[in-house]
């Protein structure tokens, strides 16, 4: 306890420095100091401690003090303000011990690389859990408005709590708030329920080589609705892109038109879903906005989930589900689901606030490969030569998109700064 050490003995010296000092001379009853006396007495003081005075556990011993006791020589008068301006040097410690010992690094900032890869591990490994899970339930319970509504469900309920113990606190919302996030929300909604309708009527890998267009719908709606100009080099990186789903969706074993069609719908959403969320840019932080985003997408969520599947559910959806793989399975694999959409997409976020922009396209373009890798695997889904062959081509070029924007979204801002 070094630091400790050092603040009892500043507390010692300094009882010891107020004795000295009620043991010296009253200022008021000195004699004058004559010019020899002076030198003496300097050249004393250069004898005694030498360079004028020595730092001893965070004090000074003053020449002044010290030389009364030594030789008999007579003190200089002070005045009051001299004599506090001494006392205040007396006492200022080091600066070692003013700055303070310096920490050891913890290991969060000793091992940068390693917090990263658990951000990276933990986005893989919930976005794969919650797909596999997601099929598991539609293989039995194919309604998949209702579902989306749970996804969302569970999530708002997740945020809720924790706006309860202040993890985070809850941003306060307005009228002016609520008209910006609205149109994010309600392309959300749209995005996210049309995902689920392909995720429930073709395959995973199939479904996810479609999404791969997501960057096709992106720079067209860039280019032609928001009128700003898409690079040549990004347009021609989505060809392989356009090319490699258009291959797999010919000889896909699981196609049909309602899963293609709600899978583009879906990437339809989420690029007008980005447009508006530039035009909803706020102070508030990007946990809270996606927590009211999906509050606002559940409400939107539910009408059509009652119009469209409410009477289906109550007739025989919820029964056979129920005989099926029974209550306790069909209320916790419900529960599980919604959480693991939840927490990938925090987690997602969280990540994006660690890296850079390219190195978080990359990762994405993996996670693509990933989920589409272990849903061939733990499902078993047959796919045609063609189909493997397409998919690793729209991939690829999808990473390719990704690297190039990234690039040039690097540079705007490196000139802007």
């Amino acid at each position: 306890m070094p630091a400790l050490g050092m603040l009892s003995g500043g507390a010692a010296g300094v009882a010891g420095l107020l004795r000295l000092r009620r043991a010296t001379p009253s200022p008021a009853v000195a004699t004058p100091f004559p010019a020899a006396a002076a030198a003496r007495c300097a050249a004393a003081a250069a004898a005694v401690v030498p360079d004028g005075g020595q730092l001893v556990w965070g004090r000074q011993l003053r020449p002044a003090l010290l030389l009364p006791a030594a030789g008999g020589l007579l003190q200089p008068p002070t005045s009051p303000s001299s004599s506090q301006a001494g006392r205040r040097q007396a006492l200022r410690p080091p600066a070692a011990a003013t700055s303070g010992e310096a920490k050891p690094a913890g290991f969060l900032e000793k091992y940068p690389a390693l917090i990263t890869g658990f951000f990276f591990f933990m986005w893989y490994f919930l976005n794969v859990i919650f797909n596999i899970l997601n099929k598991k339930i539609y293989n039995y319970f194919p309604y998949p408005y209702f579902v989306s509504v749970i996804h969302l469900l569970v999530g708002v309920v997740y945020c809720l709590v924790s706006w309860t113990v202040g993890l985070p606190k809850r941003a306060p919302i307005n009228s002016t708030l609520l008209k910006l996030l609205f149109p994010v929300a309600l392309c959300h909604a749209l995005g996210h329920v049309t995902s689920n309708v392909s995720f429930a009527t073709v395959a995973v890998s199939f479904a996810h080589t479609i999404k791969a267009l997501e960057p096709f719908f992106n720079a067209a709606a860039t280019q032609f609705v928001l009128g700003q100009q898409v690079p040549l080099p990004l347009w021609l990186s989505l060809a392989p892109v356009v090319l490699g789903v258009s291959m797999a969706s010919l000889t896909e074993l699981s196609f049909n038109w309602t899963g293609f069609i709600n899978a583009m719908i879906s990437n339809i959403s989420f690029t007008y879903r980005s447009i508006y969320s530039k035009k909803a840019m706020t102070d508030m932080d990007s946990t809270n906005v996606y927590a009211y985003i999906s509050i606002i997408a559940l409400i939107v969520c539910i009408p059509p989930a009652v119009i469209i599947e409410g009477p289906q559910l109550l007739q025989h959806g919820f029964n056979d589900a129920i005989a099926k793989v029974g209550l306790t399975k069909f209320v916790s694999d419900l529960f599980f689901v919604g959480l693991f959409y939840h927490l990938y997409n925090q987690v997602a976020t969280n990540t994006l606030e660690r890296v850079a922009p390219l190195t978080h396209a990359v990762g994405n373009v993996l996670k693509r490969v990933f989920v589409i890798g272990f849903s061939i695997i733990v499902f078993g889904n047959r796919i045609t030569t063609q189909t493997g062959i397409g998919t690793c081509i729209a991939i690829a070029g999808v990473a390719i998109y990704s690297y190039i924007k990234a690039k040039i979204e690097e540079e705007k801002r490196a000139k802007s700064a």
